[in-house]
């Protein structure tokens, strides 16, 4: 079953203006499948075979004779010596555009490989997990709820009869075993999987390396290359806040937030609705769909709002979305029917910014249906979200 996803216009566009399309992404997000479906022209390769990546590596030139564009190469950080060629093919032919449309889940790689050869070439791209209106377009009944505890990967919603709890141990066991030997040459597995438990349970909270390295008996220079590494393979985010020169209170530590909601929820050991509804940790992982949720947004609709948090030591909002001078506020809250207190963080960070400068001020709550809020403050349903990419 093919699940509509709303950044096709998007790479559409990139794909008929620029010479080479890079399309990133957590592994399981439907990469391949998307290029292939969205250009069936180009010719195809994977360097997930061996004896293909290993022409691509050592014997570029033959490989591109063999494989000429508009060719679709996927996985391509197994071969990064190829990316050097690719520059070199797309310069002879400059104002052609779509020659090359290359996939990959590993771009700290792809990066170290030579991407930034392709400077002023290329166009990157990432996909994510699919929204919930994307889930939803495939299984009709689908909660919010629901759709936080399976997550977004798309091979959970095309067929509901998958088990998201064995599909989620066989995606932590390929990521540890795969990824992560590949990139940290990490001999002791068992560490990082207790590393990526506990960045799970810390998910939308602001980020303390110092807990993090002595709860696992790791040093904090390991704890900061295993950061760097989830971000780079889109297992998580760092969320920065906003602050001014002039407001010296600000919290300037960032929060982390795993980029997929079941996964995180499987890594806190959260497997059901009942699961959910009886944890404390429900809070913390319904803000983490909601920043998923305005991450796809922007990305999908082309918002061009820059997203952080702010907090000081009197009041905090979870989402700060800024630009030139203008602010969207926005908190997460895992109820049905916040009322006037619920948005009273909201209306002093208002304050503090200048009533002026704010265009906005939304709960993300469980909430069917979007209402007003006394005070100016709107509760927006999760369905309704999307619709914060038209802000302009």
């Amino acid at each position: 079953m093919w699940i509509p996803r709303r950044i096709e216009a998007v790479l559409r566009r990139r794909v008929e203006t620029r010479p080479v399309v890079v399309l990133t992404g957590a592994r399981q997000t439907g990469k391949t499948s998307l290029v292939r479906r969205l250009f069936p022209d180009h010719a195809f390769v994977t360097l997930d075979y061996p004896a293909e990546a290993d022409e691509a590596e050592r014997e570029p030139e033959s490989f591109l004779r063999r494989h000429p564009p508009p060719l679709i190469v996927d996985e391509v950080q197994y071969a990064p010596g190829l990316i050097r060629f690719i520059k070199i093919a797309v310069d002879s032919n400059r104002g052609e555009a779509g020659q090359f449309i290359l996939t990959g889940s590993q771009p700290l790689r792809l990066l170290s490989g030579g991407l930034s050869a392709l400077a002023g070439r290329a166009s990157i791209t990432e996909l994510e997990p699919l929204s919930y209106a994307e889930a939803r377009s495939a299984v009709p009944g689908l909660t919010p709820e629901a759709f936080l505890v399976r997550g977004g990967f798309p091979e959970l919603h095309a067929d509901p009869r998958l088990d998201a709890r064995d599909f989620y141990r066989s995606y932590a066991a390929t990521y540890l075993e795969r990824d992560l030997r590949q990139l940290l040459r990490v001999s002791d597995v068992r560490d990082h999987a207790r590393f990526l438990r506990a960045v799970a349970l810390r998910t939308s909270q602001l980020l303390n390396r110092a807990d993090l390295a002595r709860d696992i008996g790791i040093s904090g220079s390991t704890v900061s290359s295993w950061l760097s590494v989830l971000e780079a393979t889109h297992q998580a985010l760092l969320l920065e806040p906003w602050f001014s020169n002039r407001t010296r209170s600000l919290v300037k530590r960032p929060k982390i937030y795993m980029r997929d909601s079941g996964l995180a929820a499987f890594l806190c050991g959260i497997h059901t609705l009942e699961d959910l509804h009886a944890t404390p940790l429900a809070g913390p992982l319904w803000e983490t769909l909601v920043c998923a949720e305005l991450r796809r947004a922007q990305a999908n609709e082309r918002g061009s709002w820059d997203l952080a948090f702010y907090r000081d030591r009197t009041c905090e909002a979870d989402f700060l979305l800024h630009r030139g001078g203008r602010f969207q506020l926005g908190d997460a809250k895992w109820t049905e029917r916040p009322g006037r207190r619920g948005a009273g963080q909201l209306r002093k960070v208002a304050h503090r910014l200048g009533e002026e400068r704010i265009l906005g001020r939304t709960i993300f709550c469980r909430t069917p249906t979007s209402f007003p809020l006394p005070g100016g403050a709107r509760a927006v349903s999760l369905a309704d979200l999307p619709e914060l990419a038209a802000w302009n």
